[in-house]
């Protein structure tokens, strides 16, 4: 003789918010976008060089020189720099940035390493 058990749910699953807000803390970027004369060296090689540019900022962020060759990945870098630096801004404005004036981002990216000190 067989029974059969019946299962009875009480609780539906719950959807968690999480919402995120700037904190006291957080900081702009050191120069503007389009700041690129504001270091000349920096805007030389942005300007001519920006592969060997783009290697060593991502070197000095901690990657492989190699990131910047692949598709997209210098919006990553671009983000977690301003996350490790708890610079305002979006993943939106990080794109914005690196599809629409890819130098100047670049250029950017190195200013904020060398006035911080990296």
């Amino acid at each position: 003789m067989a029974y059969q058990t019946e299962m009875v749910v009480n609780t539906q699953p719950q959807m968690t918010v999480t919402s995120y807000s700037m904190t006291a803390g957080s900081s702009n970027w050191s120069s503007e976008l389009c700041d690129c004369c504001e270091d000349c060296g920096i805007c030389l090689c942005g300007t001519f060089l920006p592969c060997i540019l783009g290697c060593k900022v991502a070197q000095d962020h901690g990657d492989s020189c190699c990131l910047p060759f692949l598709p997209g990945a210098m919006i990553a870098v671009r983000t977690s720099m301003r996350d490790r630096y708890n610079i305002q801004g979006t993943i939106c404005d990080d794109w914005i940035a690196v599809a629409c004036f890819p130098l100047c981002a670049v250029c950017q990216m190195a200013r904020e390493q060398k006035a911080r000190g990296v």
